[in-house]
């Protein structure tokens, strides 16, 4: 008889293998993703701005609306396993990143930790840091370029 895994299913599976409940639990809840980017076009360099999609709670960093949320934001990202290799401005932190990567969770990503709230107790989340992008007007963008949702905190700290 053949031994079972005690491995994760994120070290076990590759995105394309994974169920759509593992996928989901992916996300880590950080928000970083749906932020408002500004991409230059003749380099391709992406700048980072703190104007947050106006379905982005905040408080919990979460789609407020994630079932029906291209009623309201029709170019909301949906992310698949292509997309995630493809795309530079993921987060370094993003767990679909990391597994696509080869690479491990971090400690405070919620299936290792087993709590949705060490994201934001690492610093790693856009909660209380941004600015809805509701009544902004496209030319105020570049206002609100920051750096840290393109960073990694653990890894600049050390």
């Amino acid at each position: 008889m053949g031994e079972s895994s005690n491995r994760p299913f994120w070290r076990e599976k590759s995105l394309e293998a994974m169920s759509a409940a593992e996928w989901e639990s992916l996300c880590d809840g950080c928000g970083r993703c749906c932020l408002n980017k500004l991409e230059d076009w003749d380099t391709g360099e992406i700048a980072w701005t703190n104007l947050a999609c106006q379905l982005l709670d905040g408080q919990s960093c979460r789609c407020s609306d994630y079932e029906n949320r291209w009623a309201t934001v029709p170019d909301c990202v949906q992310l698949d396993p292509t997309m995630v290799r493809e795309l530079s401005w993921l987060p370094a932190t993003c767990g679909y990143r990391l597994v696509a990567e080869g690479r491990d969770l971090y400690w405070w990503h919620h299936l290792v930790s087993g709590d949705p709230e060490t994201v934001h107790q690492a610093g790693i989340s856009a909660r209380g840091r941004t600015v809805s992008e509701l009544g902004k007007e496209l030319e105020e963008y570049e206002e609100h370029i920051v750096d840290w949702p393109g960073e990694n905190p653990l890894e600049d700290a050390a």
